[in-house]
């Protein structure tokens, strides 16, 4: 018999519930992982017990969310969702259900789940209980609604992203009748908030198998909930440099970043301005200024989907400095000024993005690309063990400086800042507080 190890607080929680009368078992992403091998992030817990029974057999409970049967139990500071079985009312938005009734039944609690993997409960004294199969398709690797996937759907729009999510992040196929579900009720997707869906968008894309937003693509989904990248899929780049569409380019760079945030977001996004820039000659595509025109378009995508304003900054930086560096022979001192532009803290990110994409490309001058990668990383490191100065707040000298020495607070203060960082910029070893008090100097005589 198949046998999960429990955490020893959550076997207390099942044999306290079943020693009062009551059913008990892990359920749902829990079980699932279990039995993949991995390490389940949560411990869930579904009881026949009413939410009022939960909270009178622990000292300790948390009303999450009580009128859909959830209690959090705590020991310390750890936390278990115990949740009474129960049957969903209608659905009329696509995304909750108009009423809650508990019910004594396992199966039926199971019939309201999204996909059969997540349809198992466990404990100690039965061991699984699969009715739907879902340890059947954990073996055939594959993702399938429970039932109808119709109504699954209809009930809860955002399981559409889901069952492509855990396709990405189990590697799993997705069964074909629930395709086909998904192609049909896409559009339900809209009545889903951006949270939400920058939830799901973002576990896919930080998945071992990002390049499954390719099916979100095919099946209608981003068509829905990310049209901008439908219209990168149809952008063909016919130029030396290029081999694919701005789509399929753009997923072979997410595949060859780290699975950070902003990174896998950056590298979806990083040619986004690309098929509204498009012009064609006959030496082919080009699309002039499509970083800067990316940059607002990206800025725009994740301000709709709901991100933090850090993120969107950092990835819109990105989408601009992209494709930095490869035009020409870069200097020392211009890469110190672009550098400072760019933001030092970007940098690391910026190579991780800049390689990839060249990887990405057709294998014109692919060699020389890298290359000049390489060079842009030497100057980095020789800036950054020289500790050069490359902003306002490195520079040897400050505002309340240059006002003991006569200057008046306001404005000029900050051009007069800004003109000495000029100043290190060209020059890292003017960045000495008597040197520039010198330059001051020099610089207010000179407006006199």
């Amino acid at each position: 018999m198949l046998k999960i190890n429990i955490p020893e607080n959550a076997n207390r929680i099942i044999h306290t519930l079943q020693g009062a009368g009551f059913e008990a078992y892990i359920v749902g992403g829990c079980v699932r992982d279990a039995v993949l091998g991995r390490t389940p992030e949560d411990w869930d817990i579904t009881t026949s017990a009413r939410p009022e029974e939960v909270k009178a057999l622990f000292r300790r409970t948390i009303d999450t969310g009580i009128a859909h049967g959830t209690v959090t139990v705590m020991f310390g500071k750890e936390g278990y969702e115990v949740t009474t079985y129960r049957v969903d009312g209608r659905y009329e938005d696509h995304r909750r259900p108009s009423s809650v009734t508990f019910t004594a039944s396992l199966m039926e609690d199971m019939k309201r789940r999204d996909f059969t993997i997540n349809a198992m409960a466990y404990n100690d004294e039965e061991g699984l209980v699969d009715h739907f199969d879902g340890l059947g398709d954990l073996k055939r690797r594959r993702i399938q609604c429970v039932g109808k996937p119709k109504e699954r759907f209809d009930e809860d729009a955002l399981r559409i992203l889901r069952a492509i999510r855990f396709s990405a992040q189990l590697g799993f196929s997705i069964d074909e009748g629930t395709r086909q579900a998904i192609r049909e009720q896409a559009g339900f997707l809209k009545d889903i908030s951006a949270e939400r869906i920058h939830i799901e968008l973002t576990k896919l894309l930080l998945s071992g198998h990002p390049e499954e937003i390719r099916t979100a693509c095919e099946l209608g989904v981003t068509k829905v909930v990310l049209p901008e990248f439908d219209k990168m899929m149809e952008t063909e780049q016919n130029n030396r440099h290029h081999m694919y569409t701005v789509g399929e380019h753009s997923i072979r760079v997410v595949q060859e970043v780290p699975p950070t945030e902003a990174l896998r977001w950056a590298a979806l996004l990083h040619d986004v301005g690309k098929p509204d820039t498009k012009f064609s000659d006959d030496a082919g595509d080009h699309f002039y200024r499509h970083n800067q025109v990316g940059e607002k378009m990206a800025g725009g995508i994740l301000r709709r989907l709901k991100f933090d304003n850090a993120t969107i900054d950092r990835v819109k930086r990105l989408v601009l400095w992209h494709d930095y560096g490869m035009g020409g022979q870069v200097t020392l001192k211009s890469f110190r000024r672009s550098l400072s532009k760019m933001g030092a803290d970007l940098f690391p990110d910026y190579v991780c993005l800049k390689r990839a994409d060249i990887l990405a490309q057709s294998s014109y001058m692919r060699q020389e690309k890298l290359e000049s990668l390489e060079v842009l990383k030497g100057y980095y490191k020789k800036i950054q063990e020289e500790k050069q100065c490359l902003s306002l707040k490195e520079l040897a000298v400050t505002g309340r400086d240059l006002i003991e020495q006569g200057m008046k607070p306001g404005r000029d203060i900050g051009e007069m800042l800004s003109y000495l960082l000029e100043c290190v910029l060209e020059e890292p070893e003017q960045n000495q507080k008597e040197i520039l008090l010198q330059l001051a100097g020099e610089k207010l005589a000179q407006k006199q």
